[in-house]
């Protein structure tokens, strides 16, 4: 059979629809697609207490993100796989269908043109401090004093939280996390203030100091993002998450991964703001 251009030009259309049909029918079908599977890709990267990969066994057998994971893929009654990816390429890798769902990402409106998050919070994490632990803080005023030295990033949230709310304070600004961190380890400042979550590996890591959410709290979400267009899986987690937040299991999975993570979860702040006091 001869092959004329025209004839090669249709053909090449018809295939190229073809190839497109699977992509754009998972996209709105990966429930369907995950029970075809029978198994639930979870994205993963190691970040305790979100994510823990065991060393001994390779194992991803700790963190929230794994918890929650396991629990949805037994709701749907197939089984738990973790998808080894980084922060940065997690949502390619969600465009890629190499995984499904991708925990503790927040919904940002970049983020939110590529893919699709539920309007539940996954939790809420909030603005902290770690401070000596020999220095009482219940509010922003408790670090509102002269003397009281705060170190903080830079051009940050965090900087404009404390310039507006700690203005007696001496506020002591760094390039980044690591070297504000580093700050409060050589004792050259008394608290330094950041989103919690890297607070907790700096309280262990340095095995000291408290973390503390001042009053009033400047908290906020974090979410799951999951492949665009696929409204049905996305109203599906909606609900488990909306679920698992009512019920108080994600506060109980969180102090879970804390104390697999060796920390005592007195020792840092909730992830639902209700419990914030």
């Amino acid at each position: 059979m001869t092959i004329n251009r025209r004839s090669l030009i249709t053909v090449l259309a018809a295939a190229g629809g073809t190839l497109a049909m699977p992509f754009a029918a998972r996209a709105q079908a990966t429930l369907d697609e995950v029970k075809k599977r029978g198994v639930l890709r979870v994205g993963v990267t190691q970040a305790p207490p979100w994510y823990s990969k065991d060393p001994k066994t390779g194992a991803w057998a700790s963190g929230l993100g794994v918890s929650m994971g396991k629990a949805m893929a037994q709701t749907l009654g197939v089984k738990f796989e973790p998808v080894e990816v980084t922060w940065g390429n997690a949502i390619a890798a969600l465009q890629g269908d190499k995984i499904d769902i991708m925990f503790m990402l927040d919904a940002t409106a970049e983020r939110k043109q590529a893919a699709n998050f539920p309007d539940a919070p996954l939790l809420w994490y909030s603005l902290a401090v770690l401070v000596r632990d020999d220095l009482p803080v219940t509010t922003w005023e408790d670090l509102n004093k002269a003397g009281v030295r705060i170190a903080v990033p830079q051009a940050s949230t965090m900087d404009r939280w404390t310039t507006q709310h700690t203005p007696k304070a001496d506020i002591q600004r760094f390039p980044g996390n690591a070297e504000a961190i580093a700050a409060f380890q050589a004792g050259r400042v008394d608290a330094v203030c950041l989103f919690h979550p890297p607070l907790l590996a700096a309280r262990q890591r340095l095995g000291k100091g408290k973390i503390v959410v001042p009053l009033p709290a400047e908290s906020q979400p974090s979410s799951a993002a999951l492949r665009k267009g696929d409204t049905a899986f996305t109203e599906w987690v909606d609900k488990q998450l909306a679920g698992y937040y009512k019920s108080g299991q994600t506060q109980k999975w969180y102090e879970a991964a804390l104390t697999d993570f060796g920390l005592d979860p007195k020792l840092a702040p909730p992830v639902m703001k209700e419990m914030i006091k």
